[in-house]
């Protein structure tokens, strides 16, 4: 939904096919990012490192209780009418892939999900900088997602959004009801699955 990425490829490589600099090279590939790790994500100012996972502080809820919850993904259906969310910006996060589990808690499946060409694949993330004790300033970022198709069914409810190269400038630039128009599922047959066995000891 996702509950890992990874991001192996080269971030130079990542700014070509996005057309834009590559002012972060210092990212190094990682098999395995986790929430509250830092990634690379495109906002309408370039490539720029945030946190995944956002801390909603001075948040609230429909009915105006603070949002305690670090939020690492956030629902496309409510994403932009949910008080909790108001104000945040968009961004995209590029990634080789994802991780999902299934199965019982200690005796869990881990599954890898990457594009079926081997292009990257671009995630569609609202943005938040949290304001820390001590002043400091820290980025942040929540994937969004949608329904899964067919090929996630049987291993997840749930799919990050996945944006094509013109989806990338609409999500960016365009306005709220034109975002929304991309939260859905990706086509059917694009994505490759496959059971990863190397990553089964970091099962959230």
């Amino acid at each position: 939904m996702p509950g890992r990425f990874f991001l192996t490829r080269p971030i130079s490589e990542i700014a070509a096919i996005l057309g834009v600099s590559d002012t972060v090279s210092m990212q190094l590939p990682r098999a395995n990012i986790q929430p509250g790790q830092e990634m690379v994500v495109l906002t309408g100012s370039g490539l720029v490192p945030m946190r995944w996972g956002m801390i909603p502080v001075g948040r609230v809820n429909a009915r105006g209780r603070p949002v305690m919850e670090t939020i690492i993904n956030a629902r496309s259906e409510t994403v932009f009418e949910k008080a909790a969310f108001e104000g945040v910006g968009r961004a995209v996060v590029p990634a080789d892939g994802w991780y999902e589990w299934t199965g019982e808690k200690r005796r869990k499946t881990a599954w890898r999900i990457a594009s079926a060409d081997g292009a990257p694949l671009f995630f569609a993330a609202i943005t938040d900088r949290w304001q820390a004790p001590g002043g400091l300033q820290v980025d942040q970022f929540a994937a969004v997602t949608c329904e899964p198709n067919a090929d996630l069914q049987p291993i997840h409810h749930r799919m990050g959004v996945l944006l094509d190269q013109t989806g990338v400038q609409q999500w960016l630039t365009a306005s709220e009801e034109q975002a929304k128009e991309l939260a859905r599922p990706w086509p059917n047959g694009l994505l490759h699955i496959e059971q990863a066995t190397d990553v089964d000891r970091t099962a959230p």
